[in-house]
């Protein structure tokens, strides 16, 4: 067997330490990156909400639309009751 010698010990905690360093230069990256897709995430939950919100004014929107055209629906056959009225008389 071979002898460790100091020089020997030394190399190796010089590739260990190498090793260690590159290691924590592939967390400080992947750390980044969690941090860069955690921003993303935010973002989109942001346009999410976003669009919750203008579907909500839209769907508020449709329905006083729907209110109008109803109450315009029911004043028509009155209107329209009227007018024959008003015009049978002219015909009197």
């Amino acid at each position: 067997m071979s002898e460790v010698t100091n020089e020997l010990m030394f190399g190796l905690l010089k590739r260990v330490h190498h090793e260690i360093g590159e290691a924590r230069q592939d967390v400080s990256e992947t750390k980044r990156e969690l941090n860069v897709m955690r921003g993303h995430m935010v973002a989109t939950q942001s346009d999410i909400h976003n669009v919750y919100g203008i579907l909500a004014r839209q769907d508020e929107r449709l329905e006083r639309i729907d209110r109008r055209l109803d109450l315009r629906e029911l004043a028509e056959p009155k209107d329209l009751m009227s007018r024959n009225d008003i015009r049978s008389a002219a015909a009197l």
